[in-house]
């Protein structure tokens, strides 16, 4: 009998959460979950900064941050900075070019005191724009992998080959790395504002993961552009997670015995930025989700960011820096699951997230400049002194990488060496829907 009244109860739960994600729900009930979340996102502001471009930044007490809402995080005391020295992670690569850092153009309107961190204020209308109030911030829902559908198969470092899905509304062109126990990567990118249509987003970006190829955990950061997401097409600094969980559920009113559902690869857990519980900001210097300037110029001069992710191997916290040694903050040990102790793969470059890729007519949507990485620098998207750590604790070129393109019609990838170069540099990116990509 109790099994059969909390068969029925989860039930009607599923029931009234799947009428807010199918868009079921009354006006009434979308205009309190809007409430709700932005109540919930918006923590008081110690001082707000409006910005130039439109964004609302507020500084908020370092400690009322969004990553106290996570269960897990309630008692956690803020590590304020690393364990690890700055210099010893440089890597000295002869790469050189003539291209500049960025700012965040918020900065120029303001900045944040000392004790809180900046956060870009959502607006009811970034609610509306989602497809639900509970997928705001996440990666669309849809988005799930191909069964017995592969996109290639990447050599590892161990010599066991890894092959890896295809994912359906995503077109990816990357750098990758497999097989070692990886406690950090870096790259410097090459930042431009391709074009993107409405429903899509476009990223250049650094991922680490680990776990099964279609259960993966992930922390990834880099430079978007996503509409849907932020209300306009400026390219914007993200960082985004998921986290690999696994539920204990018992078959209702069948079984006693327990089933593990094992998540996760964007299914149910993980945002961009501070829209959900899960990343801890220290820095009262950047914001995440603002937008970033200068942009690129094609044949011109060259704009970057310096990305990099390391784990702190005494407190197995997950940091990411940004610049010239600029710390972010830090996915928390206390939060991760396969990714607690190190990551087995790394992967560089750009993805296109669509309901038009990998189908004709194919979306306009670019990827990194536009062009396609066989144009190189001054025209392609490109990273260079890109570097992984191990528990060697050194940063050093990888010593194995593939380059895959999932779509080589529409977006390439080229790592390509030339004779003034310590390490390669890898070229991504290109137009989408053209004469070859219908």
């Amino acid at each position: 009998m109790a099994n059969f009244i909390f068969g029925v109860f989860l039930i009607l739960v599923l029931s009234y959460l799947s009428n807010r994600v199918t868009g079921k729900a009354t006006v009434k009930e979308i205009h309190a979950d809007v409430d709700g979340k932005l109540k919930q996102l918006n923590k008081p502001a110690v001082k707000t900064i409006q910005s130039d471009d439109g964004d609302i930044i507020d500084c908020v007490d370092i400690y009322r941050q969004p990553a106290f809402d996570h269960p897990a995080l309630r008692n956690h005391v803020i590590q304020m900075k690393p364990n690890f020295n700055f210099k010893e992670m440089e890597f000295n690569s002869k790469n050189g070019s003539s291209k500049l850092t960025v700012f965040q153009t918020w900065q120029k309107s303001g900045s944040c005191p000392k004790g809180t961190v900046p956060i870009r204020r959502i607006r009811r209308e970034d609610l509306l724009r989602a497809q639900s109030v509970q997928q705001f911030g996440r990666k669309p829902q849809d988005v799930v992998l191909k069964s017995n559908t592969t996109i290639g198969r990447f050599p590892s470092i161990n010599s066991n080959a890894l092959a890896l899905p295809a994912i359906v509304n995503r077109s990816a062109a990357i750098l990758a790395t497999v097989g070692a126990n990886y406690t950090g990567a870096k790259a410097d990118i090459n930042v431009w504002n391709p074009n993107v249509e409405s429903e899509d987003f476009t990223t250049a970006q650094v991922w680490l993961k680990a776990g099964p190829n279609d259960n993966f955990e992930s922390i990834e950061s880099g430079w978007t552009v996503n509409p849907q997401l932020y209300g306009d097409k400026k390219t914007r600094l993200f960082a985004h997670w998921t986290v690999r969980i696994i539920w204990l559920m018992y078959t209702l009113m069948i079984s006693h015995y327990p089933t593990y559902l094992q998540k996760d690869s964007y299914k149910t857990t993980g945002c961009f930025d501070l829209q959900c519980s899960g990343f801890i900001q220290t820095s009262s210097k950047i914001a995440l989700g603002a937008a970033i300037s200068p942009i690129s110029m094609e044949l011109g001069q060259q704009y970057y960011i310096t990305i990099g992710i390391y784990m702190d191997e005494i407190t197995n916290n997950w940091w990411l820096i940004f610049g010239n040694g600029i710390t972010i903050g830090y996915w928390p040990a206390s939060t991760l699951n396969v990714l607690k102790n190190s990551a087995t793969m790394v992967e560089w470059g750009g993805q296109v997230y669509s309901p038009n890729v990998r189908k004709s007519p194919h979306t306009k949507t670019a990827m990194g400049s536009g062009k396609f990485a066989s144009s190189l620098k001054g025209n392609a998207c490109y990273m260079e002194n890109i570097a992984i750590v191990d528990f060697s604790t050194q940063l050093q070129y990888p010593p194995a990488v593939t380059t895959l393109a999932e779509e080589n019609y529409c977006y390439t990838a080229l790592n390509h060496q030339d004779g003034s170069e310590s390490s390669p540099t890898f070229y991504f990116g290109g137009p989408g829907q053209n004469y070859n990509c219908p």
